[in-house]
C-alpha cells in the first residue's frame, strides 16, 4: 500500500512540475500571437481619425513604445505576480472581469455535464440492455450524430425552434435585465437558493434551461456512447465471468464490479469535458449572450484589448491544467492498474 502512494506520489509530483512549463509556452505564444495580429489597439481606443500625439501619449501609458524583449519580460513577471493587468478598454483590473465573468461559464458547464449524463447514461444503458437490435443500433447512431453537430449550428436551431417558433424560451441572456439580481457567489442558482428568492430561482433557471439542456444534448452522444463500450467490455472480462462462477448474483457483479470499471473512463471524460466548458464554449456563448468567461474573450478580440485576452486565455489555461491534473491523480488513484 505505502509502495502504491509513494509511486502515486512521485507521478503527481511530475504532472505538477510540468505544469510551469506547460503555462510558459502557452503564455508565451499568446504574447506572440497577439502582437503579429493585424490591427494597434490605439486606433481602438482613440479611433483612426487621433492625431499622433495622442496616439503617442496612449500608446507611452499602454507600454506599448518599449521593445517587445521588454514587453515580454515585463509581461511574464506580471504573471509570475498574478497581476494580468488593466483592461485597455475600461481600465478594469482583469481580474476582476475575469472572476465576475467566471461563475457564468461554471454555471452553465455544470448543467450542461449534469444534462449530457441524465440524456447519455439511461441511452448507453438501453443500447447495451438490447445489444444487436434496432434500439442499439439507433443509440449508435444518434452517439455519432450528437458527435458530429456543430455547437454553435446546434445552438441556433435550438433557438430558432424553442424561443422563436414556440417561444417557450428566452432566446439569450443569463437573468431578466429588468429584475434586479442577488448577487452572493455569483451563481445565479445558488445565490437565488442562499437568498431563498423563489421568483429569481425560476426566472435564472428558466433563462439557463435551453443553452445547459442544448449543450447537454450535444455532448450526450459522448457519455451514451462510452458508458455502452466500456461496460460492454468489462462484462465480458475474466474477473466477471469469475464471479459468475462463484454464483454471485447479476446484481452484485453488476453493481459492485462491473458498472465501478466501466465508470472509471467515463471520469476523465467528464474531467476533460468540464475543463474545456469550464474555459468557455466560445461560440455557445456569444450565439446565446451568455455573460460568461469566452463571451469576453470574443469581446476582448474584437476589440484588440491585449490584456483582456492574455488574462483570459493564461487563466483558463491553469484551470483546465489543474483539473487534467486533478483527473489524472484521481484516475490513478482509483485504478491500481495503471502504471505511473
Amino acid at each position: 500500500m505505502s509502495r502504491n502512494l509513494n509511486k502515486l506520489f512521485n507521478y503527481s509530483l511530475l504532472k505538477i512540475l510540468l505544469i510551469p512549463l506547460v503555462l510558459w509556452i502557452i503564455s508565451s505564444l499568446v504574447f506572440i500571437l497577439l502582437r503579429v495580429a493585424p490591427g494597434d489597439p490605439v486606433d481602438v481606443i482613440l479611433g483612426s481619425g487621433a492625431n499622433e500625439i495622442s496616439r503617442e501619449i496612449l500608446r507611452a501609458q499602454l507600454g506599448l513604445n518599449e521593445s517587445l524583449i521588454n514587453q515580454y519580460f515585463s509581461y511574464i513577471n506580471d504573471i509570475l505576480h498574478f497581476n494580468f493587468g488593466l483592461s485597455l478598454r475600461t481600465q478594469e483590473p482583469v481580474l476582476n472581469i475575469i472572476l465576475k465573468s467566471l461563475p457564468a461559464s461554471l454555471e452553465l458547464s455544470f448543467f450542461s455535464i449534469l444534462s449530457a449524463m441524465l440524456i447519455g447514461f439511461p441511452l448507453g444503458f438501453l443500447g447495451l440492455r438490447n445489444k444487436g437490435e434496432r434500439t442499439d443500433y439507433i443509440v449508435r447512431i444518434f452517439g455519432i450524430a450528437t458527435y458530429a453537430i456543430p455547437p454553435f449550428w446546434g445552438a441556433m436551431i435550438a433557438q430558432l425552434l424553442f424561443s422563436v417558433y414556440f417561444n417557450i424560451s428566452p432566446i439569450g441572456g443569463r437573468f431578466p435585465i429588468f429584475q434586479q439580481q442577488t448577487q452572493i457567489t455569483g451563481f445565479l442558482v445558488l445565490d437565488s437558493i442562499l437568498s431563498n428568492n423563489i421568483i429569481a430561482l425560476k426566472d435564472s433557471l428558466y433563462h439557463l434551461a435551453l443553452p445547459s439542456i442544448t449543450l447537454g444534448f450535444l455532448l450526450s452522444g459522448i457519455f451514451s456512447r462510452s458508458l455502452r463500450v466500456n461496460l460492454d467490455n468489462t462484462l465480458k472480462s475474466d474477473y466477471v465471468n469469475a464471479a459468475k462462477c462463484r454464483g454471485i448474483s447479476k446484481k452484485k457483479i453488476f453493481l459492485n464490479h462491473a458498472l465501478p470499471n466501466a465508470l472509471l473512463p467515463i471520469v476523465t471524460i467528464s474531467g476533460l469535458t468540464i475543463a474545456s466548458l469550464a474555459g468557455g464554449a466560445l461560440l455557445f456563448e456569444v450565439i446565446f449572450s451568455w455573460p460568461g468567461i469566452a463571451l469576453r474573450l470574443n469581446e476582448a478580440i474584437s476589440q484588440r484589448d491585449y490584456t483582456l485576452v492574455q488574462g483570459i486565455v493564461i487563466f483558463t489555461s491553469m484551470l483546465i491544467v489543474s483539473l487534467n491534473l486533478f483527473v489524472d491523480i484521481l484516475i490513478a488513484y482509483l485504478d491500481p492498474r495503471i502504471e505511473y
